[in-house]
């Protein structure tokens, strides 16, 4: 496999925040909804992320958004969503340009 075509964490928090909670308008990533990226044997990609609440309806969207987007990538064969609400999210967990955006 060549440099080229090796995926890296931050080509994959780019795609992430293509997802965007429809209900804050912002996107996953400067939410903090994105808790950790794993990329194994080059081109698989391991995305933990949570909801702003667990009654929150939009996870499988969520899902299907981060397959799109992060498959999107050159040399992502396969994206592996993984919903958690351990640690529970709190908006402590945003960028300050989204804590600035939503009034915090």
């Amino acid at each position: 496999m060549t440099e080229a075509t090796r995926v890296t964490e931050e080509e994959v928090y780019e795609a992430l925040e293509e997802v965007i909670d429809p209900e804050l308008g912002l996107d996953f990533v400067s939410l903090g909804l994105v808790y950790d990226v794993e990329i194994e044997d080059s081109t698989d990609v391991y995305v933990t992320f949570t909801l702003t609440t667990p009654a929150c309806p939009i996870g499988p969207q969520v899902s299907e958004q981060m397959k799109e987007f992060v498959g999107d990538i050159d040399g992502v064969t396969a994206v592996f969503p993984k919903m958690v609400f351990d640690p529970p999210w709190s908006p402590e967990m945003m960028s300050e340009d989204a804590k600035f955006a939503l009034g915090f």
